[in-house]
């Protein structure tokens, strides 16, 4: 049997603690050997909405975000591959470079209403799992079975991050701490991540 991989895509701008519990949670509750925290390079849903950090930034932090971390690892995968980064593409190349893996695609459940507006998605459909990580209390996503989707649930506990606040914390210096990890906090002074006028 084949190694059962779960991907964990995401701008990552920063990435912080709700990321880093979703992976570990999904990789602990379906027994996962690893989760691929994939950087995108292009977040098309972002573009012309904000500024993005350059890719090359928000895989550092990633990168600092997961040493040590078992089983989960920062992938430069869409990086390399360049232009707006579509899971339909990761998938089908993940496939391709692991072709006896079982894939997981682990998603928030706030992205599951913004399925429809994915790049070729009966694509992932048909390649990978949906994982949704839920939140005490939610509903189950059943609505996705009847659509044809093979379907796994995490709950984790409720964490109310915002990585748009974070970014506000950063710009004006309030405390980071406890939300991003203490590595990534490194990286975003080092560099001079979402500083005003930055």
């Amino acid at each position: 049997m084949g190694e059962r991989i779960g991907i964990l895509g995401g701008t990552f701008d920063p990435v912080h603690v709700g990321h880093l519990v979703a992976a570990v949670n999904a990789r602990h509750d379906l027994g996962l050997d690893w989760v691929v925290m994939m950087v995108a390079n292009v977040p098309w849903q972002k573009t012309g909405l904000r500024t993005v950090s350059p890719a090359e930034d928000r895989l550092a932090m990633v990168e600092a975000a997961v040493e040590g971390v078992p089983g989960v690892e920062a992938s430069r995968l869409e990086i390399d591959r360049g232009g707006p980064s579509y899971t339909a593409d990761t998938v089908s190349e993940m496939a391709g470079l692991h072709p006896s893996a079982e894939l997981f695609v682990i998603v928030g459940w706030d992205v599951v209403a913004e399925l429809g507006t994915w790049e070729r998605i009966d694509e992932v459909r048909d390649v990978a799992t949906l994982v949704v990580v839920n939140r005490p209390g939610n509903q189950p996503p059943d609505g996705l079975r009847r659509r044809g989707w093979r379907l796994e649930e995490v709950t984790v506990p409720n964490l109310e991050i915002s990585s748009t606040d974070l970014r506000g914390r950063a710009a004006t210096g309030r405390p980071l701490e406890y939300l991003v990890p203490a590595p990534v906090i490194r990286v975003i002074r080092e560099r001079g991540l979402y500083s005003v006028g930055g």
